[in-house]
């Protein structure tokens, strides 16, 4: 049977990055987000309801994220869900977190930021948001090395079942 453990995040980090180093020397930096969602209920009463997810990220990606990102920004990541279990003197506990594999920078709605809250894409994926002075090798970092182009791809939003 195939299995498929992805997971697409988009929010505002909770807490600045903490990156640390393993005793090999392989950086891994860890950070909060929150997720919010906004629903109206039955009798037309609007609601906030806001989901907190632990993030690991490792490597240069890491490093990264623990240069350009502080609480409160805005992150897009992709990632795979980790289930952690031990125990502990209350008993058994787990925890569900997200290992991150990719990130975007995305702007900040209403602040003065580029990009206007948006997700950034095609041209504009080169520069971050918040900083247009970050390194090339930075930028290279948060891509996939075998990312596949979109030409090509000639579809209209009507053939879209969604």
């Amino acid at each position: 049977m195939a299995s498929l453990n992805r997971v697409f995040l988009m929010g505002n980090l909770t807490r600045d990055p903490e990156l640390r180093y393993t005793p090999s020397g392989t950086a891994v930096c860890e950070f909060g987000l929150a997720v919010n969602r906004t629903y109206t209920t039955r009798d037309g009463e609007k609601r906030e309801d806001t989901c907190f997810v632990d993030i690991t990220v490792w490597q240069r990606r890491g490093v990264v994220v623990s240069e350009y990102f502080k609480k409160g920004d805005p992150i897009f990541v992709e990632g795979r869900l980790k289930y952690d279990s031990w125990d502990s003197p209350d008993g058994r506990r787990s925890k569900l977190s997200v290992t991150a594999t990719n990130f975007e920078f995305i702007g900040r709605g209403g602040s003065g930021g580029q990009g206007g809250g948006r997700a950034r894409s095609g041209a504009d994926q080169g520069a971050p948001a918040r900083d247009s002075r970050q390194a090339p090798a930075a930028r290279r970092s948060r891509q996939e090395p075998d990312e596949p182009s979109e030409e090509g791809f000639d579809v209209s939003d009507d053939e879209i079942p969604f």
